[in-house]
């Protein structure tokens, strides 16, 4: 079977396929076609795919292939009828992508919507490692723009306090983002609307921003439940208080 790795649009620095993955595939029986350039964004030259046995080919040739690989939905055209096309699509932002392949007899395997609460299914989610990255990268870029150093600095002139961090939410993404921020050396905050995250963020060093008369808004699957609009003004305004004093 043929696998198609084409090339990202602008602005989309990761790639379908790495390299390290050659084997795997090639034990799989895939015959990997990969564009020319399609990894230079991610580090990956056309000559560390060649390496490891993947084949540089044109763009056409790689749609045109059985099964497709790529993070962004490459648009339909040039994909043959009954090819896999595996991506991430966001369906429920981008229902004209679904209804696209559905017309043009494509299967789309959206990444992204794959249960990862699934024991079995853990190793093909894309969201965790994504929203894991997002949190850490979000801390560098806020303390980036902070005025001030994040920890706590003595010297013989005096001591600076450390900066204060507020982070909303904590599931894959505010958990990375709080231990990110703590291991900077930052004072750090986070809200949640669960009572089971308090634990959670505790044990990353976070404070737990506690709502009175909070009630536990999880579901059975782990998740968020819906609030209601009087709890939510109640969550912002709590949320707000620190907040105000944070850096």
């Amino acid at each position: 079977m043929k696998l198609g790795v084409p090339k990202e649009p602008e602005g989309e620095t990761r790639v379908g396929i790495v390299p390290s993955s050659m084997k795997k595939l090639a034990k799989a029986g895939f015959e990997v076609l990969i564009e020319k350039g399609a990894g230079i964004s991610a580090n990956y030259n056309d000559a560390d795919y060649e390496a490891a046995g993947a084949t540089l080919a044109s763009r056409d040739d790689v749609l045109a292939c059985e099964n497709i690989v790529c993070i962004r939905f490459p648009g339909i055209e040039g994909i043959t009828a009954g090819t896999n096309l595996a991506c991430v699509s966001d369906p429920f932002r981008n229902p004209e992508y679904v209804k696209a392949c559905m017309e043009a007899n494509i299967t789309l395997l959206s990444m992204d919507m794959i249960p990862r609460r699934l024991s079995r299914a853990q190793s093909m989610d894309v969201n965790s490692s994504q929203d894991n990255l997002a949190g850490y990268k979000a801390v560098l870029l806020g303390a980036a723009h902070v005025p001030r150093g994040i920890p706590m600095m003595t010297t013989s002139a005096g001591t600076i306090r450390p900066a204060k961090v507020v982070i909303m939410g904590s599931g894959v993404a505010g958990l990375q983002a709080i231990a990110t921020a703590k291991r900077l050396g930052a004072v750090v905050y986070a809200s949640d609307v669960r009572k089971s995250a308090a634990e959670q963020i505790e044990s990353v060093g976070g404070r737990f921003i506690e709502v009175d008369g909070m009630d536990d808004f999880e579901d059975e699957s782990g998740y968020a439940k819906p609030l209601t609009p009087e709890f939510i003004q109640k969550v912002n305004d709590t949320v707000c208080g620190v907040a105000a004093d944070a850096d």
